[in-house]
């Protein structure tokens, strides 16, 4: 797959990078798409949730009233689930919500997922941008002249390796987010319109052994 590098102004720098076919043009496997993003939300949920039961709930341990004879419903004590105030029956209590998925579903589902987004040509190569200091102003100019980031549609901007510089100046701009290429994932791709790639982050694919 060919495409071309654009400059911060969003026009062609003639240099162009062939990204390989078998992570950017394999059929996309929905599924395996469906999975790696539900185990990702799911691994965000602390699980912390609990009520108390009739055991942990403040009252006394006292029967109300006597088994037998009052005319109405035989009674225990103050924390019976049935009052106001008492335990509740079955609540949540703390678990982990962890889904486990094979390594090789993972890696498909990377796959899949950058697939879908080369299919519908929404990935773009960005020269490598410097900055000596934050300026999140100019940073903001390079994605309008890309076209990215208009009318609320998420940008994924992604480095190779982390840049203090550049992190400060895209941070506080609304739908954009930056990631290294090594912690990416499947709801990082799948949660943006548009992955812009820097130049250097795109050559690891054409430098480095092929792995999702």
């Amino acid at each position: 797959m060919q495409v071309d590098i654009l400059n911060i102004e969003g026009k062609k720098t003639g240099r162009s990078i062939e990204l390989p076919e078998e992570i950017f043009g394999v059929e996309p496997n929905n599924h395996v798409i469906y999975l790696a993003v539900k185990q990702y939300l799911a691994a965000q949920r602390q699980g912390t949730h609990k009520v108390k039961t009739r055991a942990e709930v403040k009252g006394a341990s006292r029967k109300l009233h006597k088994q037998k004879g009052t005319g109405g419903a035989r009674k225990g004590n103050i924390r019976n689930p049935l009052y106001k105030g008492g335990g509740t029956i079955f609540g949540p209590k703390p678990h982990r919500y962890d889904i486990k998925l094979n390594r090789k579903v993972k890696d498909l589902a990377k796959i899949s997922a950058l697939s879908l987004k080369a299919k519908e040509n929404n990935i773009i190569i960005l020269e490598d941008v410097n900055f000596n200091t934050p300026k999140t102003k100019q940073f903001a100019g390079i994605l309008n002249s890309l076209k990215v980031n208009v009318n609320g549609r998420k940008t994924l901007v992604i480095l190779p390796e982390y840049n203090d510089n550049v992190y400060l100046s895209l941070r506080n701009l609304p739908s954009v987010d930056s990631v290294m290429l090594s912690d990416i994932n499947t709801y990082d791709i799948m949660n943006s319109n548009t992955l812009v790639f820097t130049e250097s982050a795109a050559k690891i694919f054409t430098e480095e052994p092929v792995e999702a």
